[in-house]
């Protein structure tokens, strides 16, 4: 692993006598993929909403470049350079394709209300800056997000394309850290197999470093340096995907709940 980028040191989130994390450590290198893996409830989606400064930790600290970002606003964590998706997808859909990329830029910008509304350079400056920002973003996903596509409501979009959508605007916020939830969720084989891509992309062809939860195991095998499974908010296993998949406790925790973990 490289110097780690996003660090998890002995992480509990305890809500009064119920542990949803507990001491939990992770480390995420520069430029790595890692998949999260873990039954339902397994405080998978908990993680994410620490990190992103959702939920304060009860105690240990997370760390990104070496900065101890606990407890800070969601916002001024995302200042620093972390960004997600979500299971659920939460997009302006009455909002345009490009707008809702230019949107995430907010954070960036430092034009007053007033310079907006008289139209002053340095708003003027900055909207075009934003507007090209979006066109460059939106343009790291080809045809699925292009040209026309960009002055269409989101709500139009099929639900492969709202899901990139929703990785473009983590995009424009000019993360280091991106934490991806279930992107593969609801979609088709073809549509799983160029997620896959993406996201392998997204790393190759960007830089980003990437935390994902991902249910689909032939997506993990296709895009993770290493695996790390929870369990009732524990981390039960890590390594690659071959050994994680085949541990026995990882299997234990899928078969008690009637899933199956299987190599593709």
């Amino acid at each position: 692993m490289t110097r780690p980028l996003l660090e998890l040191d002995h992480v509990t989130l305890a809500f009064g006598g119920l542990h949803a994390v507990e001491d939990l450590s992770i480390a995420v290198g520069e430029g790595e993929i890692v998949s999260l893996i873990g039954p339902n409830g397994a405080g998978k989606t908990t993680l994410f909403n620490l990190i992103t400064g959702v939920y304060a930790p009860t105690s240990g600290d997370i760390r990104v470049a070496g900065r101890s970002i606990a407890g800070l606003a969601p916002h001024r964590i995302a200042g620093l350079g972390v960004a997600r998706t979500f299971q659920t997808l939460r997009l302006f859909v009455n909002m345009s394709v490009k707008e809702n990329v230019m949107a995430a830029t907010y954070g960036h910008t430092s034009a007053r209300m007033w310079q907006s509304v008289l139209r002053t350079p340095k708003a003027r400056r900055e909207e075009r800056e934003v507007n090209a920002l979006a066109e460059e973003v939106l343009g790291f996903f080809s045809q699925r997000l292009m040209g026309y596509r960009w002055d269409q409501p989101a709500y139009s979009l099929s639900y492969a394309n709202r899901r990139r959508l929703e990785i473009a605007r983590a995009m424009a916020t000019r993360p280091r850290v991106l934490l991806i939830d279930e992107p593969a969720a609801g979609m088709n084989p073809q549509e799983t197999h160029e997620i896959t891509d993406l996201i392998a992309r997204l790393r190759d062809e960007r830089g980003y470093t990437i935390l994902a939860i991902e249910h689909d195991m032939h997506v993990v095998e296709g895009i993770s340096d290493r695996v790390i499974a929870l369990d009732h908010g524990q981390k039960i296993a890590e390594g690659s995907f071959e050994a994680v998949a085949t541990n026995p406790l990882v299997v234990e925790a899928y078969m008690g709940r009637g899933t199956a973990v299987t190599k593709g």
